[in-house]
């Protein structure tokens, strides 16, 4: 059995990944605020609670989070799709001690935000980047000691402060004592038909003697985005006049939004937001005409409608299968475009699981 741990949880990819390849794993924990910001400082926090119990000191934290009055509708996905109990359940990756979980995970999953290393030092080393959410995934590292770990974030986190930021996460990895491997790996080369590029570093404790891991070969692309509609689509998510103009002129969107891809765009957490991302032009029915709220218009001489994605569509091309959606739109969207591509975590864990490690 796979004993698989996250942070920065989102939704639940490699843990789909797994249940897709139909693997026996267990979730030794996950983690995720769900985009809420507590207004107190850490610093205050550890000051308030340096004479709590650890349990004490996590139900602190929970309790701050109840009072920003926000839901955790990240959570709220995860426990719809996912084997999870509340204990396995954290709210908050700073305050979660990895010692309890030493030599207890195979494969720890996580990308924290791109953030700027606000304390860069001199040492160039691991204390440099204390504060940052980098270092409190590092951090679980150096406690839990995983076999493997998997990182994965935006290209760009590459010329980030000038490639600084790069160059310390790598110094980080090895400096935790283990052999690490990077790659920028985009979802349309595995079988996606999205554009969705992102660096990805693999990391195996050195003791396991692993150095000469190679990235998956790419995949020949036999899809296309409209192998991932739907047939029913309701009369709310079709477009008004404003709107399809938008998205149908270049002028208006400056590139913003995309029409009938056969390769979407990369997803991302305001598409359908203020007609961001990629929508589909449709030949319109009797129904759509009697429909004042839709406009019927041309595109390079054609008549047809312009309609959103609906958000299973979003999650289908971020490679999730039968996902139970139990939030808004808004939130599905935002929940799907902050994913990591299925089907790459899928040859990931092949290419690692191949090797018997674990």
């Amino acid at each position: 059995m796979i004993r698989l741990a996250t942070v920065f949880s989102g939704i639940g990819a490699p843990e789909e990944a797994l249940k897709q390849l139909h693997e026996d794993y267990r979730i030794v924990f996950a983690c995720d605020n769900g985009e809420r910001e507590l207004k107190v400082p850490y610093e205050e926090i550890i000051e308030t609670t340096k004479d709590m119990s650890y349990e004490e000191r996590l139900e602190y934290v929970d309790n701050l989070y109840i009072k920003t009055k926000k839901e955790n509708y990240v959570k709220k996905s995860y426990f719809a799709n996912h084997n999870i109990s509340e204990d396995r359940w954290y709210e908050d990756v700073r305050f979660i001690d990895g010692v309890r979980y030493r030599d207890q995970v195979d494969i720890l999953v996580g990308g924290s935000p791109c953030q700027s290393f606000s304390t860069y030092g001199k040492k160039q080393g691991f204390e440099d980047t204390r504060g940052t959410l980098f270092f409190f995934y590092a951090n679980l590292i150096k406690q839990i000691r995983p076999k493997v770990f998997i990182y994965e974030n935006v290209p760009g986190l590459k010329t980030h402060d000038k490639g600084n930021t790069w160059k310390r996460i790598k110094e980080i990895f090895d400096e935790l004592d283990y052999d690490i491997f990077d790659a920028e790996l985009n979802a349309s080369d595995y079988g996606l038909p999205q554009n969705r590029l992102r660096v990805f570093v693999v990391g195996f404790e050195r003791c396991l003697g692993v150095t000469n891991y190679v990235f998956p070969e790419k995949i020949k692309l036999q899809k296309k985005s409209t192998d991932y509609l739907s047939k029913d689509i309701p009369l709310s998510y079709y477009m008004g006049q404003k709107g399809f103009e938008w998205i149908t002129q270049r002028e208006k969107h400056y590139g913003r939004s995309r029409v009938n891809r056969d390769i979407i765009g990369c997803q991302t957490a305001n598409q359908q937001f203020n007609w961001t991302g990629d929508f589909r032009l449709e030949p319109p029915n009797d129904e759509m005409r009697l429909d004042k709220r839709i406009y019927v218009g041309e595109y390079n001489g054609v008549e047809c409608v312009a309609r959103k994605l609906m958000p299973e569509e979003c999650l289908r091309l971020m490679g999730f299968e039968n996902f139970h959606i139990v939030v808004n739109d808004n939130n599905a969207y935002r929940q799907s475009g902050n994913s990591i591509a299925v089907p790459v975590l899928k040859e990931l864990f092949k290419s690692i699981l191949a090797r018997n490690l674990f």
